[in-house]
C-alpha cells in the first residue's frame, strides 16, 4: 500500500452515489456504484458510514482509491495511514486491506486495473457489516 496526499476533492456537499443508478447496498448502509466498466479498468464509488465495519477481500486487480470524503485509517498486514479528502492510496493486486475507524462517514472514488472481477458489495454475505 501506498498513500499519497494532496489529491483535489469535490465541492462539499457532494453525493457521489446520488446520481447514479445501478448501486448495490450491504447491511449498515455501505454502499457501491459503479460508474464506468472497460475491459482495461473499473471505477465506482464506495461509502462507508461512520462506525461501519468495512467487509472487503483482496482483490484480484490493482486498485487506487482516492478519498472525497470523510474519515478513517486503512490497514495492511504490512502498514497503515489515516486518509481523508485528498487522500490517494494504491493497493497492489492481492494485497489484503480494509477502512477502519471510520469516525466521519467516508466516499471514496475506487479505479480497478484491469476491471473488477466482481462486485465487492454484492460478496458481503448477509448479516455482515460490510467493509472495502
Amino acid at each position: 500500500m501506498r498513500v499519497l496526499t494532496g489529491a483535489g476533492a469535490p465541492p462539499a456537499g457532494h453525493d457521489a452515489g446520488a446520481h447514479h443508478a445501478g448501486g448495490h447496498e450491504a447491511g449498515d448502509g455501505v454502499r457501491w456504484v459503479e460508474h464506468l466498466r472497460v475491459p482495461d479498468l473499473s471505477v465506482g464509488t464506495y461509502h462507508l458510514p461512520a462506525g461501519a465495519a468495512d467487509p472487503q477481500r483482496p482483490h484480484t486487480e490493482d486498485e487506487i482509491y482516492v478519498v472525497t470524503a470523510g474519515r478513517a485509517r486503512i490497514v495492511t498486514p504490512d502498514a497503515e495511514a489515516a486518509v481523508g479528502p485528498g487522500s490517494v492510496i494504491y493497493v497492489p493486486a492481492g494485497e489484503e486491506h480494509r477502512f477502519v475507524d471510520v469516525t466521519q462517514p467516508l466516499t471514496v472514488l475506487v479505479v480497478f486495473a484491469p476491471a473488477e472481477r466482481r462486485d465487492p458489495v454484492a460478496q458481503i454475505p448477509s448479516g455482515t457489516a460490510a467493509t472495502t
